[in-house]
């Protein structure tokens, strides 16, 4: 799917009539991790849109490190909705796909019908969680996706580093492409450095808004989920998924896919 200059894949399926639902990935791993959530939406009569985010596809993957800023991200989102003629989608987002959700659903609220974050809290929230919980050295680690070298280091041995945060041997392939990893990181580059506060600012989101978080999460807390009820201004419901870690769609699809499902009922 074109959109501008940029090339993305996006996998698109469901019935032919119903909801359209919008699914953002986060790092490392592209749209499979949502494998075994979609074909439970689609028996839920929703319609799924899928993309492989920017730098996650071959033919969206520009070598600059500004490209991919967060509002670059946001406005391919919204590209990929236009260029399917899609007025209005529930949005979901997991990890760094929950960042752009957030700034997606304060910016465009009138394109999507709810919102379901996965994992990440709101911008905001997480910020305050920096003061007052343990979030500072549960986040130590993107230091060392930001700092030359990282791709080495986290492809050395086959991507050992990678395989032991749960990341399979499946969805480490993509990142073995030239750049492929490269573009991954970037994301962390172009919006963690710098004026990281202004980069990321987000005003409050006003559509009904769902926030998954788990327990076994070792590097977003139970705090920058909890208090991003107060920068959601309409309906909000956190739920907890209990012994579970990080990676909510591959570890509990049908738990997530619940989660989508009745919030898409709201509208």
């Amino acid at each position: 799917m074109d959109v501008g200059e940029l090339t993305f894949d996006v996998t698109v399926g469901g019935p032919d009539r119903g909801p359209w639902v919008l699914l953002l990935h986060g790092f490392p791993v592209n749209g499979q991790c949502y494998d075994a959530v979609v074909p439970r939406l689609h028996e839920a009569g929703l319609r799924t849109i899928v993309p492989n985010q920017r730098g996650y596809s071959p033919g969206a993957r520009p070598s600059e490190v500004a490209a991919y800023r967060i509002d670059h991200l946001v406005a391919d989102a919204i590209g990929i909705l236009d260029a399917m003629n899609v007025h209005y989608a529930l949005l979901v987002g997991h990890d760094w796909g929950g960042l752009v959700a957030w700034h997606l659903a304060s910016r465009y609220p009138d394109r999507f019908t709810g919102f379901v974050a996965v994992s990440t809290g709101h911008p905001l929230a997480t910020r305050d969680s920096l003061a007052t919980s343990d979030q500072r050295e549960r986040s130590s680690y993107i230091k060392d996706f930001i700092a030359d070298g990282a791709e080495e280091k986290l492809l050395a041995r086959d991507g050992v580093l990678l395989r032991r945060a749960g990341v399979t041997a499946e969805e480490l392939q993509p990142l073995k492409e030239p750049g492929a990893l490269t573009a991954g990181l970037n994301w962390y580059r172009a919006n963690f450095t710098g004026d990281i506060a202004k980069t990321m600012s987000c005003g409050p989101v006003e559509i009904p808004t769902t926030m998954v978080w788990s327990d076994g999460d070792a590097a977003l807390g139970r705090e920058q989920a909890e208090r991003s009820g107060r920068y959601a201004y309409s309906d909000f419901r956190f739920c907890v998924l209990p012994g579970i870690d990080h990676w909510i769609p591959q570890k509990a699809p049908a738990e997530l896919a619940s989660e989508i499902s009745l919030r898409s009922a709201v509208f």
